[in-house]
């Protein structure tokens, strides 16, 4: 099918829409985390309960990312945008009102829906409006509201609960998506994917393969690793996805082509995604608790002490997004994870009982930093590792490796944590964070390692005019430029 159609608007609102869009669903992720209290005495429930309301979210959006995808590549981007807004936004009224703990699980679970859906189309679309020169900074503003919502989520959620009410978690979504939904219809242009059937199949196997092993990382902690339903969710997960990658292999028209797993830039930025969420979302799950049971800070204090590092994105990354387009992606996504794996390093050798802010000061710096180079950039490499009709599905696929990392470094940092030490005293918690933030740090500068198999630009044009040789002349693909153009202008980066 086409590229996008003209439409009146242009960059700037799509920026603004994309950016805001998600902002409300990243926020999401953690939001609920310095609120469990509030919500357990308003509405009741076991623990078990209210881990779910985090849990259920999660689930839902991690699961249906793909498919989320799909539907915008098929049926049109802008059209299943809208869609996925408009559940959003009503299933975050829905959350508010909650009169007891299991409706407000299934809102959340519908959330989760709504968000799988509009989340991967906000990078296809902003991509759509953007010329190709400034795509860089438009990820990179994109990136720095994405990772400041993921990072300040118990800080929103802390401050909202301390000064006003756990409602408001959820009421401040419902303004913000009534805003969006005549924005996005007035000022977006429709953009689609290869206009291929839907792959039912590959779906049903993704969807179940994600479900299983983010159930069982989620729920590993709580239900302990050994459960049935943990241990069932993890293998028959395992087994489903496994089948998924064999199924895609062969079919005629997957969900997933494996073969952009060809692709060196492809496999480094998908490999380092998951790997840095997984190290950052375990450390800022540890970290904002040990601000608050150990050294006594308030859900707002400690956000605000955490702002150098949560913060930071907004200042550094359309920064980052800039230095991408002029020197390539790969070496700043790099420095940015080395950054963040010296950050965490450096917390996990202060921490103590009574450690001042200012010995942990460079350490968030550090990380803030990091963190910042990493999301607009990776962003820019992903989209721009595939061809225009791909995108939408890259951006799926990319952003739910995400959310299983993010999963996955809860449960492996809170399992470190729980072994170690724990919740009994300030010293044994200390004694669990330490090597929770090695394992962290270890994690993040692996993924930098990841990067380096990004090829760099000299790389990408030798791959791009052997593509270009072997490929017959005419093979255009439906944007009107060959799949050898789209290695030269990407790869490299």
């Amino acid at each position: 099918m086409s590229e996008p159609t003209a439409r009146r608007g242009g960059m700037v609102w799509a920026l603004v829409i994309t950016s805001v869009a998600g902002f409300m669903a990243a926020l999401d992720n953690l939001v609920v985390t310095t609120a469990l209290p509030s919500i357990r005495k308003d509405l009741g429930g076991a623990l078990g309960d209210l881990e779910w309301t985090v849990s259920a979210y999660t689930l839902t959006f991690a699961v249906l990312l793909m498919f989320g995808a799909a539907l915008g590549d098929r049926f049109g981007r802008r059209r299943l945008f809208l869609v996925g807004i408009t559940v959003f936004t009503v299933a975050s009224a829905a959350a508010a009102m909650a009169p007891g703990i299991e409706s407000l699980i299934a809102a959340r679970a519908v959330q989760g829906v709504g968000a799988a859906i509009m989340m991967p189309l906000t990078l296809t679309l902003l991509t759509a409006a953007v010329p190709v020169a400034k795509r860089g900074m438009a990820y990179g503003i994109w990136g720095a509201v994405n990772g400041l919502a993921v990072a300040s989520g118990p800080l929103i959620g802390g401050s909202l609960t301390e000064h006003i009410s756990w409602h408001w978690i959820f009421w401040l979504n419902v303004p913000l998506g009534l805003a969006l939904i005549p924005l996005a219809r007035l000022r977006l242009s429709e953009s689609y994917g290869t206009g291929a059937p839907l792959d039912f199949p590959g779906t049903l196997l993704a969807s179940g393969g994600l479900f299983g092993i983010v159930y069982g990382l989620v729920r590993g902690p709580a239900d302990g690793w050994t459960s049935s339903l943990v241990l069932t969710g993890l293998f028959a997960g395992s087994a489903l996805f496994a089948g998924f990658i064999i199924y895609s292999v062969n079919a005629k028209n997957p969900m997933l082509p494996m073969r952009l797993f060809r692709s060196r830039a492809f496999s480094g930025i998908n490999a380092a995604s998951l790997l840095m969420f997984l190290g950052m979302f375990g450390s800022i799950f540890l970290l904002s608790q040990y601000m608050q049971g150990v050294l006594g800070y308030s859900p707002t204090e400690a956000g605000l002490r955490m702002l150098p590092w949560t913060g930071m994105p907004m200042l550094v990354a359309p920064i980052a997004g800039i230095l991408s387009d002029r020197i390539g992606g790969r070496p700043v996504v790099a420095a940015g994870l080395f950054l963040q794996a010296a950050g965490l390093g450096y917390m996990s050798y202060v921490v103590t009982t009574d450690v001042s802010y200012s010995a942990q000061l460079p350490g968030l710096i550090l990380s803030g930093i990091g963190m910042a180079l990493f999301f607009a950039p990776a962003s820019n490499l992903v989209m721009s590792s595939v061809r225009p009709q791909e995108q939408g599905i890259a951006s799926g696929a990319n952003n739910a490796l995400r959310e299983v990392g993010g999963a996955l470094g809860i449960a492996i940092m809170a399992s470190i944590f729980s072994a170690q030490g724990g919740y009994q005293t300030a010293q044994t918690f200390v004694d669990g964070l330490k090597p929770a933030l090695v394992t962290g740090a270890a994690v993040v500068a692996l993924a930098g390692v990841a990067t380096l198999l990004i090829p760099t630009r000299r790389r990408a044009a030798e791959l791009a005019a052997t593509s270009a040789s072997a490929e017959p002349a005419g093979s255009v693909d439906s944007a009107g430029s060959s799949e050898s153009d789209s290695v030269l202008e990407n790869a490299g980066r």
